[in-house]
């Protein structure tokens, strides 16, 4: 069957996408009004990560272009934003030099990219790839730890550097073993035809 594209949840996914190209501009206009914008604009394309699936599955509208949108549109925000907080010195880390910050944001980014190829591999082989509670547990500690980075100053009292750089930390830990464990456990199963969900 032919499968409708504009629908609720393709939307939201498009809508989040039109993210993107406002972080590439960040460094533009860097100050605090401008800060407080794009990290608000985030966070709700963050939280639209769950208002998409969530009404995908409500309406009945899962479709196979929604599929990859829909991680699309996370890798692609993390990924600009990290990359661009780490070119305003934002992942910076007193006392430590600069190469731990790009380290952080070059494990997460990278395996992204590296899960996002074995998801590729796995749908070539007619293989589902679901999320699990470790991807989504990753998932939430970057976003968060993103939104505090984009905000200037402190938000309602909170040290919002040292909390986004701790966070950060704490994906990357979440993303080398997780990502470990989901490639080690893809590949004994692949010959059986039985991938693991996404972690």
């Amino acid at each position: 069957m032919r499968e409708r594209f504009w629908n609720l949840p393709n939307t939201v996914t498009m809508l989040r996408l039109l993210v993107v190209p406002l972080l590439v501009g960040f460094p533009l206009y860097p100050g605090t009004r401008g800060s407080q914008i794009v990290a608000w604009l985030f966070i709700l394309a963050a939280l639209g990560d769950l208002a998409d699936g969530w009404l995908a599955r409500r309406n009945r509208q899962v479709t196979r272009i929604g599929k990859l949108l829909d991680p699309l549109a996370d890798k692609l925000m993390v990924s600009t934003a990290l990359i661009v907080l780490l070119s305003m010195d934002r992942i910076s880390i007193e006392g430590l030099p600069d190469v731990v910050g790009i380290g952080l944001v070059v494990v997460i980014v990278g395996r992204e990219l590296a899960v996002t190829g074995l998801r590729g591999i796995a749908s070539a082989g007619g293989i589902a790839v679901a999320a699990s509670w470790a991807g989504k547990a990753k998932a939430l500690n970057q976003n968060v730890a993103i939104g505090f980075l984009l905000f200037p100053t402190g938000t309602l009292g909170l040290p919002n550097h040292r909390l986004g750089v701790v966070l950060l930390g704490i994906a990357a830990a979440l993303t080398l073993s997780s990502g470990y464990a989901y490639f080690a456990s893809y590949f004994s199963r692949s010959a059986e035809g039985d991938a693991p969900p996404e972690r």
